[in-house]
């Protein structure tokens, strides 16, 4: 990375905690640019290479300086440093979501430049409540509530304290407004778009 000093903001919590929700104020308000992954399986239909994901062989993505990667239904996952720059190069940061553990990743790999924000909820109910709401199937509700994953991500992890910034997201304005007085501490030079 070519002395890029932009910071990328890390989105991370459990299930149904609101990070899609929060990249997607972050990007539109503040311009930042939405971290585009790699992975190794085919597109879908509608998706486009570039856009959705950087759609790799399993050759092609070894090539990749990727930060962090996981393998999920035989296929490989991961962002990369490429990605970072590409963001970087057209917007005044980026947003990624991830798990705790490539949240972790991130810090070690970019220090303070990985703006790692935990997000959750007063009342985990909250959280099954969430999923159940976005329409996901019934099984895959199920599987994901009792997955390590979920419960790993349900309260902060000791490795990420004194390192994310939590923000309780039970309310929207006020959740915006935490948001809105982080990305001013930590990230003065990225102001709202008007």
């Amino acid at each position: 990375m070519a002395g890029t000093t932009k910071p990328v903001f890390v989105i991370t919590g459990a299930a149904g905690s609101g990070k899609t929700t929060v990249a997607k104020y972050l990007k539109d308000t503040y311009q930042m640019a939405k971290v585009i992954t790699h992975t190794t399986r085919a597109p879908r239909p509608g998706e486009v290479d570039g856009v959705d994901y950087y759609f790799e062989s399993p050759t092609s993505i070894k090539d990749r300086h990727l930060l962090e990667r996981v393998e999920y239904d035989g296929h490989l996952y991961g962002s990369s440093y490429e990605g970072l720059e590409a963001g970087w190069a057209k917007h005044p940061a980026d947003v990624i979501v991830l798990d705790t553990a490539g949240a972790l990743t991130y810090h070690q790999a970019l220090g303070d430049q990985a703006v790692v924000i935990f997000l959750t909820v007063s009342n985990p109910q909250t959280l099954a409540k969430r999923i159940k709401e976005r329409g996901d199937q019934l099984d895959a509700v199920k599987s994901r509530l009792t997955s390590n994953e979920y419960r790993r991500d349900q309260s902060l992890p000791d490795y990420l304290k004194g390192i994310a910034h939590v923000i309780v997201n039970d309310d929207w304005a006020q959740t915006t407004q935490s948001l809105d007085a982080l990305v001013a501490q930590v990230a003065p030079g990225v102001v709202q778009s008007s």
